[in-house]
């Protein structure tokens, strides 16, 4: 009884001494803190959605533990194109996407980095959720210099300090949600490159660009304490290219409520995969995130959030087959893209096509 005691003791003395380590990040303190109690979308001891958005249904038994793809990881690897950025005309309009929600943008000589996970998991131990085959053919050493790193929320999927670290000395400006920020200073971010936004701020990064803080319906949290930092959407406009930097986010109103503010949005990069019925208000079904696209008056969408982790029950290609299929049923004005990883989608060309590269799988 006695030896029980003291292994159950050492297991959550290891547990916490584990989530204290630096990858873990930290939670806001101080002026940042103060800031967060201020905004509007803290209450209760935490940031809260728009709307009632709970992150397990009522059907969660049903639904996680009932209904489980055997094709959850694809038996070959991702087909996936190495790209040379030091090749890449820096005046061109561009972007590459690395799978999951990691994405890199040229827009009017300014280079942006979205989200990046280049590490082999995206999780707070190396051999959980790890990466398919082929689709960790990128690295931080990769990278060309970044004006501008976008996070959208500090989950390990969008946020991870590997990358981050390894990237340090060659990203300028890190705009972020509030809260975020406490995490890069620990990892000696200075805070002077750090811009931290509420939902509705607006900042002008460079010349030529305004970047808004947008509302998204989803959680934060990298620890056992979560809601403790802002989760947002991004709309990045310039005079050539307006993009909507989704994020996660389940399905709700603010997608409207956007696309009638700003109008037509050239571009939309929004989740789709990981999705189930018993976490529906946080991540959106396919026919949800073609809904979106088309509440924000996009032109073209690029679905993201799918083909390198697994975090769902479902087969790791049915987000885009599923998604393809709704296209075509509905007949949408839209164009919907769907690159390889490392694909060079060029913004202004309105003719580019791209393969259902995961049928030939």
């Amino acid at each position: 009884m006695i030896s029980s005691i003291v292994i159950l003791f050492l297991l959550v003395a290891g547990v916490i001494a584990y989530t204290h380590l630096p990858h873990f990040g930290s939670l806001p303190k101080g002026e940042r803190l103060n800031r967060v109690h201020r905004s509007s979308g803290y209450r209760d001891g935490r940031f809260q959605n728009m709307h009632p958005a709970p992150q397990l249904t009522a059907s969660f038994r049903k639904a996680f533990f009932q209904s489980s793809s055997e094709h959850r990881r694809p038996e070959h690897k991702i087909p996936a194109i190495k790209t040379d950025f030091a090749a890449l005309n820096p005046q061109e309009n561009l972007l590459i996407w690395f799978g999951h929600s990691s994405y890199y943008m040229q827009i009017n000589g300014t280079r942006f980095l979205i989200d990046p996970v280049f590490s082999h998991a995206a999780s707070p131990v190396p051999f959980f959720n790890t990466a398919f085959a082929g689709t960790d053919l990128y690295r931080a050493e990769d990278m060309p210099a970044i004006d501008c790193l976008i996070i959208t929320h500090d989950h390990w999927d969008h946020l991870d300090y590997s990358t981050v670290k390894a990237l340090k000395s060659r990203i300028g400006k890190v705009i972020c949600p509030l809260g975020v920020g406490e995490h890069l200073e620990r990892w000696h971010f200075n805070t002077s490159d750090i811009i931290e936004m509420d939902w509705g701020e607006q900042t002008t990064p460079f010349a030529g660009f305004e970047m808004y803080c947008l509302p998204a319906r989803h959680f934060s949290g990298r620890g056992f304490k979560s809601g403790q930092s802002l989760w947002a959407s991004f709309l990045l406009k310039s005079e050539q290219l307006t993009v909507f930097i989704g994020g996660d986010s389940g399905y709700d109103t603010h997608f409207a409520t956007i696309g009638k503010r700003f109008g037509a949005i050239d571009l939309a990069l929004l989740e789709n995969g990981q999705y189930n019925e018993a976490w529906k208000y946080i991540h959106m079904q396919p026919h949800e995130t073609l809904q979106a696209a088309e509440d924000l008056y996009a032109k073209k969408l690029i679905p993201i959030h799918n083909s390198k982790f697994s975090l769902s029950r479902h087969s790791w290609d049915e987000p885009l087959q599923r998604i393809c299929e709704e296209y075509d049923k509905k007949g949408a004005q839209l164009q919907l893209l769907t690159p390889k990883i490392g694909e060079i989608v060029f913004l202004k060309d309105t003719v580019q096509t791209f393969d259902r590269w995961w049928q030939t799988l």
